[in-house]
């Protein structure tokens, strides 16, 4: 049986149909679980906002290494909590700035990371022998192709370690931080004279982690709270449903203008819309990315930059319909016209959203990553989606005016 140009019209017609209703169906049942299952920032969900200051102590003056030792301290505690995107930064030389989204008691979080270090170093009995105060530094080396940890003590501390040693000639020893062990190394000779070192299969960066983490629990730095402010969920909500509206405001206007202007074409536009608001979210999902406010900006941002290269693609397909091409001639030089104009309009916005996120901090990279995201997705909707729905309806053969096309 031979299929005759009304059943092939036909066919595409029932394919673009199928396709359509697919499209807003996947849209409907996913968006709301997918939107819910992304992380929020603090800005959304509200938490506590803590600004730390190290000082100075007549035992140890605060320089470089000791901050980072501190923020160290702070993250690996943090991490124990399972917060998700809680952050860590450094402001100036002596400020380090935390965020915990979720958590609302500050009380508990100044308690959980203002405490001191406590580094042990325990026999197999489980007994401490030494704790930080008498370990004088560590460091990360390289001896033979081998990456270890040197540990040097303080005069008090090496006789400490010398007995340890003595003790447990051919036992494990273990190195706690915060009541959680470090590593057990085995003891393979006593040890004099204060310095010994942490063999291991090891990389050199896990065994410049652990020299870190065993200076942490050295170095008693004071660090005093120089502000503590709860983000409440109200701010949070707040600012949430103002956004939520203008999503709503500016989405709604975007596909009226779309179906006004260029009908057809619009709603084949607002349907590829759909597809790149899921993959937008599923991408943030795949990528464990935290939705701020700004982050919300960023993909508002590119939404505006998906209907500006529908809207340079339809101006051009209408030029050249009206320059007397058929309709689908006409949609394929409004495609090739408008791709180079595309391309380069979002390749600079790609350019800058790069740099927001590799100089910028916190927020501003979120910025950065939802809008660059949005105009890497934009680009596909706009090119494949956009290009593969209107290539049906047109083969399909109902539909011959221009008109109904906003030409």
């Amino acid at each position: 049986m031979k299929w005759g140009r009304t059943d092939l019209g036909r066919g595409n017609l029932v394919k673009f149909l199928v396709v359509t209703v697919a499209i807003f169906a996947v849209f409907g049942y996913y968006i709301t679980p997918l939107s819910l299952s992304i992380k929020q920032g603090l800005d959304l969900q509200g938490g506590t906002h803590i600004v730390l200051q190290a000082v100075d102590t007549p035992e140890a003056k605060v320089d470089e290494d000791a901050v980072q030792r501190v923020m160290q301290i702070i993250e690996r505690r943090i991490n124990e909590l399972g917060l998700t995107e809680p952050i860590v930064q450094r402001q100036g030389e002596r400020r380090i700035i935390v965020e915990l989204p979720g958590i609302n008691e500050p009380e508990k979080a100044i308690e959980l990371i203002g405490k001191t270090a406590l580094l042990e170093f325990q026999d197999e009995s489980g007994k401490t022998v030494l704790t930080g105060k008498d370990l004088k530094d560590a460091k990360a080396q390289i001896d033979q192709n081998r990456n270890l940890v040197a540990i040097e003590f303080s005069d008090e501390g090496g006789k400490k370690f010398a007995d340890l040693t003595s003790k447990n000639v051919g036992k494990t020893i273990s190195i706690l931080l915060d009541k959680q062990v470090l590593t057990s190394p085995v003891v393979q000779e006593v040890i004099t004279g204060g310095k010994a070192v942490i063999t291991g299969n090891r990389s050199i960066d896990e065994a410049q982690r652990l020299a870190i983490l065993l200076r942490s629990g050295s170095l008693p730095v004071k660090v005093d709270i120089m502000e503590t402010r709860s983000v409440g969920p109200t701010l949070g909500q707040d600012a949430k449903d103002k956004s939520v509206v203008a999503f709503s405001i500016g989405i709604g206007a975007v596909v009226l203008f779309m179906l006004l202007f260029y009908r057809l074409s619009g709603f084949i536009a607002n349907t590829a819309l759909l597809v790149y608001v899921l993959l937008v979210m599923l991408s943030m999902k795949m990528l464990n990315a935290t939705l701020t406010l700004p982050g919300i900006a960023g993909i508002i941002l590119s939404i505006g930059m998906a209907v500006d290269a529908n809207v340079l693609i339809f101006e051009r397909f209408k030029e050249e319909y009206r320059n007397g091409k058929t309709l689908r001639a006409a949609m394929d030089a409004g495609f090739d016209r408008a791709f180079a104009t595309i391309l380069d309009s979002n390749l600079t916005t790609l350019i800058a959203a790069a740099v927001l996120f590799f100089l910028g901090t916190g927020t501003v990279k979120g910025f950065a990553v939802t809008l660059g995201l949005g105009i890497i997705i934009s680009m596909f909707t706009a090119i494949t989606v956009n290009r593969f729905l209107l290539k049906m309806i047109m083969r399909s053969g109902v539909f011959k005016d221009g008109k109904i096309f906003g030409a």
